[in-house]
């Protein structure tokens, strides 16, 4: 007796990406792995305010990993080369090597960005 299976190819894209489904099971899996390892990767106090956050309005199995430190932008992309100036003093006050030093300007070179959560990403997959 013959058995005959068919698989409607258009369904089965739809179970996979359909909320609960095998597709976003995994899609939420590797977001979590990824969210650990970017808060590991991240420098400083960035890498405790990492989330998984559902991505609305998107078809399919989508979530977001998100930083929500202030400073993320300036980590991830990085700075150009800068001047700080004091704000409410008259000058900055800070130490270099076990010293108090005070200064009117600091000229900033700037810093090179690091995209921890993409690096997460590549690591996790």
């Amino acid at each position: 007796m013959p058995v005959e299976v068919r698989i409607n190819g258009a369904q089965w894209q739809r179970a996979l990406r359909r909320r609960g489904g095998p597709g976003d099971r995994y899609v939420r899996q590797v977001a979590a792995r990824a969210a650990i390892v970017a808060s590991g990767l991240a420098p400083g106090s960035a890498g405790r305010q990492i989330t998984v956050e559902d991505a609305p309005n998107r078809r399919g199995a989508a979530v977001d990993v998100v930083s929500n430190h202030p400073a993320s932008v300036f980590l991830i992309r990085g700075t150009r080369p800068h001047l700080i100036r004091p704000r409410r003093r008259r000058a900055l006050r800070f130490e270099a090597g076990g010293r108090q030093v005070f200064a009117k300007l600091v000229r900033h070179p700037g810093t090179k960005g690091f995209n921890y959560l993409l690096e997460a990403l590549r690591r996790v997959l």
